[in-house]
């Protein structure tokens, strides 16, 4: 097998892993992607090269020790599955890089520590994210690891845009507007050539909506404004997370109810969004099935803010060329994005019911001022092609050996 990068992407109970070879032009090209889910409960991991499943199995609980020990069996699988050939690198996606983190970097203890600093910025995410780094650090220290960064394809917002209305020493210390979801929004960015080329260069907006979501401004394939902001608390809600929420309500909830550091936490990010409106799911598939009418109440706030953002995010640009939806929700939910379009009209966007239905790549109508796109996103793939530019640029040892 060919040179391979190696892509984890870690959160709380799974691993998701792709494996991609790499030809001397850098060509990223996919050979097989995989999970290794239910850390925890009932641990399963699963692989396929696109074709063909290549791993199907399930664990007892107790013989999986967390993500160390579901991280040693995808180890395990990937030796197997290359036939002893090994990566020359890993590539991470790591949620938060903070003020410092800019660009994708090679992790080393130095970075680890500032990168665990940034936890408190995103407490469900971050700790998760660097789970494996730490493991693969202390086990093959020589293994370059490259962490790629959510927050860095935002990092050339002006001034104006990352600002809070708050005293300058906040702001230095590093209390701004981030902005997530970047792997995403750059993939996207960089691949209108090939899903809609008459927007290249153009002003769009990209909603990626999933159990997590927001929204981006892009004009001229940069990012300029974007829904989250600190932490992935903000904006959009979403499946477990509020999104905007007036700083005031957490001041009630602190003063009038009581509730702690780890209460408030635990509200917001786990018991709130589409779960806190409806009572029934976070899940966008079961609410559009619920006869139950906070339900469909939820789902048509979900819409609502969505098509409220797009106003605000328009407004940041002075014009509007693309709408592109994108993500678990905006591929696979048709009718959630006909209630976005409906709601969208007065931008010049009309929807070609029979594309939107039939899931087409342009979902506009012929005669709509400003077109409208289903890209499916690929954020490991941008993840890859990172790790591969860091890798090639710096010169290291031939990696002999990936204990499991």
């Amino acid at each position: 097998m060919s040179n391979t990068i190696f892509v984890v992407n870690a959160g709380s109970s799974s691993i998701k892993f792709q494996l991609f070879s790499i030809s001397g032009a850098g060509q990223c090209d996919r050979q097989m992607k995989g999970q290794f889910d239910s850390i925890g409960s009932r641990p399963h991991l699963y692989a396929s090269d696109g074709a063909k499943s290549l791993v199907d199995r399930t664990w007892p609980a107790s013989e999986i020790h967390g993500v160390e020990g579901a991280l040693d069996e995808v180890v395990k699988f990937v030796r197997e599955y290359s036939n002893g050939s090994l990566p020359i690198a890993v590539g991470h996606r790591v949620v938060h890089g903070g003020p410092k983190f800019g660009t994708p970097t090679i992790v080393n203890e130095a970075v680890m520590r500032q990168l665990e600093a940034l936890v408190p910025l995103a407490p469900l995410h971050q700790p998760n994210n660097l789970a494996p780094i730490r493991i693969l650090l202390e086990r093959q220290p020589h293994l370059p690891q490259v962490a790629c960064f959510d927050t860095a394809f935002h990092r050339g917002h002006s001034e104006i845009a990352d600002r809070y209305a708050i005293p300058q020493d906040l702001y230095d210390e590093g209390v701004r507007r981030y902005g997530f979801h970047g792997l995403s929004y750059e993939y996207i960015a960089q691949s209108l050539g090939e899903f809609a080329p008459e927007l290249v260069g153009k002003k769009i907006i990209v909603a990626h909506l999933g159990s997590g979501a927001s929204m981006c401004a892009i004009a001229r394939g940069r990012s300029v404004e974007s829904t989250m902001g600190f932490t992935a608390l903000d904006g959009l809600p979403m499946g477990t997370r509020p999104g905007q929420l007036d700083a005031g309500v957490v001041l009630y909830l602190m003063d009038q109810k009581r509730l702690g550091p780890a209460e408030l936490s635990d509200l917001l990010y786990k018991k709130c969004g589409l779960k806190g409106l409806s009572g029934v799911s976070n899940d966008v598939r079961e609410l559009l099935v619920s006869p139950d009418p906070r339900a469909k109440m939820a789902l048509e706030y979900f819409t609502y803010r969505i098509a409220l953002f797009a106003g605000l995010l328009a407004a940041a640009m002075r014009g509007l060329d693309g709408f592109i939806f994108t993500a678990g929700i905006g591929e696979h939910a048709p009718s959630i994005r006909e209630a976005v379009i409906r709601q969208l009209d007065w931008l010049g966007v009309e929807l070609d019911r029979d594309a939107n239905a039939q899931g087409d790549t342009r979902i506009s109508a012929r005669g709509s001022k400003v077109g409208c796109y289903v890209i499916p996103t690929d954020e490991e793939l941008m993840i890859a092609h990172h790790t591969w530019r860091v890798v090639s640029e710096r010169t290291h040892q031939p990696i002999r050996e990936l204990r499991a």
